[in-house]
């Protein structure tokens, strides 16, 4: 006997047939997007925990901690996609390797490091000495030192070329940014930007720096070519005082057309076009919003807040916030591994 097909059925059970169609292939869909999303974690380092949270980006839960060194602070991947994590109080750094869970090797960083950043290579590391007013340069491999560039008070930002032959560090007091020359380790230039300067983001064209200023409310754009400050963007955020917006963490998407901003004590995330050089859209996310992570399809952006010791997940699309997920004490930075 022939089945029937939807046309020879009742108008109720067609209905209820392609319902039941609709919800499998959603189902599938779902199931599908959540396998993709699950193929990677977050690492969150924490100033109090001396352990980084791991964060599944498929379900958006907390799976785990890995235990590091003491007061974990700026964290990167290196080239070989493993984890490093800057610790403040062991003046060192904690090579972890994602597949494991555990930690490598550990290596010298020089008196209070705080922030870094790697040679395009990943050989040589350029770390921030916040006590001593220096910049080192430390080789990966054996962990000497291999010269120490003096620089003004309280460095914090710490920023390489994509070619590797400039090193930009900013100094908090002396509210400037130093421009050096890797090979000879000399200054070639000091650019006075906005107060108390943190972290910078180079665009993708290499041709402009931009400089967050934590005590400025704003970012300081500076032409490579020149080392001149050629524009300033301000941040306003409706019903918060201009001292408590305090702009720390910076990233831009790959094609440069976007930055993303955290806000610090004023709890938002500020979207920026960067060619219109104009604030696009504000995000309410956690208390003191402090740094910022694209994921690899730039589709969400993970906002460490330090003051409410969680991270919030924001969709770039949307502009709105997903979720917030608890994390350890004092979180710091966060990297992404897919």
């Amino acid at each position: 006997m022939p089945q029937p097909s939807f046309l020879s059925l009742p108008g109720a059970l067609v209905h209820a047939a392609c319902s039941h169609s609709a919800v499998a292939l959603a189902l599938v869909l779902a199931a599908t997007s959540g396998a993709a999303l699950a193929q990677g974690t977050a690492y969150v380092s924490s100033e109090k925990d001396n352990a980084l949270t791991m964060i599944d980006l498929g379900t958006l839960a907390v799976k785990g901690t890995i235990p590091t060194c003491k007061r974990a602070r700026h964290i990167q991947l290196t080239p070989e996609r493993q984890i490093m994590v800057a610790c403040t109080d062991s003046n060192q750094a904690d090579l972890i390797d994602p597949a494991s869970g555990k930690s490598v090797r550990r290596i010298p960083l020089g008196d209070e490091p705080e922030a870094f950043d790697l040679s395009p290579d990943g050989k040589v590391i350029y770390v921030s000495n916040e006590d001593a007013g220096e910049a080192s340069f430390i080789d990966a491999a054996s962990g000497k030192k291999l010269r120490s560039v003096k620089v003004g008070a309280e460095p914090e930002g710490v920023k390489v070329s994509a070619d590797g032959k400039t090193l930009y560090v900013t100094s908090e007091v002396a509210s400037l940014v130093h421009v050096i020359d890797t090979a000879s380790g000399k200054v070639v230039k000091n650019i006075r930007v906005g107060k108390r300067p943190r972290r910078m983001a180079i665009t993708p064209d290499s041709k402009e720096l931009w400089v967050t200023n934590e005590l400025g409310a704003s970012v300081s754009i500076v032409s490579t070519a020149t080392n001149e400050v050629t524009a300033t963007l301000k941040f306003e955020v409706k019903g918060a005082r201009a001292e408590d917006i305090t702009p720390v963490g910076i990233q831009m998407t790959s094609d440069g057309k976007r930055a993303f901003v955290g806000l610090g004590r004023a709890n938002h995330v500020a979207f920026v076009d960067v060619p219109g050089r104009k604030v696009s859209s504000l995000v309410l996310v956690g208390k003191r919003a402090w740094n910022v992570t694209l994921d690899k399809a730039q589709a969400r952006l993970y906002v460490v807040n330090g003051l409410s010791d969680d991270v919030t997940v924001v969709d770039v699309a949307g502009a709105k916030a997903i979720k917030s997920v608890p994390v350890g004490r004092v979180p710091y930075g966060l990297v992404i591994v897919e």
